[in-house]
């Protein structure tokens, strides 16, 4: 029996999300995804003007001249929601958790996806992966996927992102618009994250608390690693102190950055303290220009 107050909040992120998918998000949804993926149809003759890339060799040295691949569009798509429920996504010093929000954001990539009659599935994971929801339409199943990460209670408190990749590679067959959702507090999933983006559309989102950026002066404070249990005394009344946190922190995000700029994969960044629509309205928007 699901807890009344899980059911309240699957609600009211319905409530919430639904006016920005009808309003914002689904037009520009559908030009971004719709119709990327392509399924083969059949071969034909090649006429003048037709692009070489598309000859198929096999057929033209059995037929003697030669013919060409016809495509057409995917008439749906499967969308990936993958989830780092690790114990660093329950931080921040503003009105919501890393992890709240990044249920929110899930709900409205959800309901996007739904409302183009495309198909949604879910991974749950820390250093496991403790949830899959296999890929189905309709808002039933997309309730039923709010209610999986509200109601989630993780087994474990760390990270482990390269796994959950290779989880994903072995259980989605089809190439998928996946959406990988963390803070990414994590090493050693580089070689899985470029895997994984040659096999699907991967897109990764990164939630981010200010405080994770830089620390405000307020004296002696103890940090505890919530992945770890590892606990720092820090001064930050120094600021020296201060001023190595922030580098840390920026070196850390210039370094993921890089990455996805190398290899090809798009990136959002969401902040705690910011509405998460305008990052992620961008995001469709840039898209959507690549694509026209």
């Amino acid at each position: 029996m699901i807890p009344k107050e899980i059911l309240k909040k699957v609600k009211r992120i319905e409530i919430t999300t639904r006016g920005l998918v009808n309003d914002v998000f689904s037009g520009e949804y559908h030009s971004v995804f719709k119709g990327r993926g392509m399924d083969f149809a059949e071969v034909r003759e090649y006429v003048v003007g037709d692009d070489i890339r598309t000859i198929d060799w096999n057929v033209t040295a059995r037929m003697g001249h030669p013919y060409v691949k016809i495509f057409q569009e995917e008439r749906e798509l499967t969308v990936m929601l993958m989830v780092d429920v690790s114990s660093s996504g329950d931080f921040g010093t503003y009105q919501q958790m890393k992890g709240e929000i990044a249920t929110e954001i899930c709900a409205l990539l959800a309901f996007s996806a739904i409302k183009n009659n495309d198909k949604v599935g879910l991974i749950i994971f820390t250093d496991q992966v403790e949830k899959f929801v296999p890929p189905r339409k309709g808002r039933t199943h997309v309730l039923r996927v709010l209610r999986e990460l509200l109601y989630h209670q993780p087994r474990s408190n760390r990270t482990d992102i390269a796994g959950a990749l290779e989880y994903l590679n072995r259980v989605t067959r089809r190439r998928s618009v996946v959406f990988l959702i963390s803070d990414f507090l994590s090493e050693g999933y580089e070689k899985a994250m470029q895997i994984a983006n040659k096999r699907h559309d991967l897109v990764a989102i990164t939630i981010t608390d200010p405080r994770e950026l830089e620390l405000p002066d307020v004296g002696f404070i103890e940090l505890e690693d919530a992945e770890t249990g590892e606990i720092v005394l820090l001064d930050t009344g120094d600021p020296a102190v201060r001023t190595l946190f922030a580098r840390q922190a920026d070196e850390r995000r210039q370094k993921r950055q890089k990455m996805f700029r190398t290899m090809n994969i798009d990136s959002v960044d969401i902040y705690t303290d910011q509405p998460y629509i305008e990052p992620l309205y961008r995001f469709f928007r840039m898209r959507a220009r690549r694509f026209r």
